[in-house]
């Protein structure tokens, strides 16, 4: 029901505030291009190095989904093996998955089972997860359909990298999905392929059910830097100000910007 609020709140103003959100989680192996792909879908830009995240980035997005705003919430993991205990702290409460693999080296391709694993035995049982075969740039000269797209920047391998071969096929990680009740995705982060498609097709996946309603008495000063005592990260969102995504180190409690984490607060 309508609130006297929303009754004199412009009408500009509710139509573009988001009225729901997801959390999304983005899983796998160290160096397959999450922090890339991430920053590509929320920021629309990218670099060719980034340093390894520490701990996990957090980004938001807020995007028109049919007649709907939805604020996207996404939680960017490291990585690493010994970061890899923490990752239940991030899916916990999530609707939606991303599980990345680099489709030039297989051995990320098992490393992103053993996390979808995981997720099918820990994460809620109706979130949707998205199989996601990254960087088809260093293998594929002809990626389908790029040249006739508007979802790219250019096109061609970069200055210092080589033409790779390719060892995950994608017929091998489209029937393992498909058996695993998975979304799949091949895509290019540096190429800007398919990277908002995946977004989309997630959030339209998310049963009308789960989505999060936006209270909102915690829509307001949401680019605002939180308090020492906070637990809630930085709204980064189309803030170029604010481009540089939170790295939050929870094996001492604190993110760059010394915001403690240790003490009971939502990740959502």
């Amino acid at each position: 029901m309508p609130t006297l609020n929303d009754e004199i709140r412009p009408i500009t103003e509710r139509i573009l505030s988001p009225q729901h959100q997801l959390k999304l989680v983005l899983l796998g192996e160290s160096a397959v291009g999450k922090t890339s792909f991430l920053r590509r879908f929320v920021n629309a830009d990218f670099a060719e190095k980034w340093e390894p995240t520490v701990g996990a980035g957090f980004l938001t997005k807020t995007f028109q989904l049919y007649d709907k705003m939805i604020k996207m919430n996404c939680w960017d993991t490291a990585g690493q093996d010994r970061f890899h205990s923490l990752a239940p702290m991030y899916y916990r409460g999530a609707q939606t998955a991303i599980v990345m693999y680099d489709v030039t080296k297989q051995a990320t391709f098992g490393r992103a089972k053993i996390w979808i694993r995981e997720l099918q035995r820990q994460a809620p049982p109706h979130i949707v997860i998205a199989l996601v075969g990254n960087k088809i740039d260093l293998c594929d000269s002809n990626i389908p359909d790029l040249h006739n797209s508007n979802d790219h920047d250019h096109f061609g391998f970069a200055e210092h990298e080589e033409h790779q071969d390719r060892q995950v096929t994608k017929e091998e990680a489209s029937q393992y999905a498909a058996e695993s009740g998975l979304l799949f995705f091949e895509t290019s982060a540096r190429l800007n392929f398919n990277v908002e498609k995946v977004f989309t097709e997630i959030a339209q996946h998310v049963p009308v059910e789960y989505l999060s309603p936006i209270r909102r008495d915690s829509e307001n000063n949401t680019s605002t830097p939180p308090s020492s005592n906070s637990t809630t990260p930085t709204n980064l969102e189309n803030d170029d100000q604010n481009s540089n995504r939170r790295n939050i180190n929870l094996s001492n409690g604190q993110d760059d910007d010394a915001i403690k984490l240790n003490e009971p607060g939502c990740m959502c």
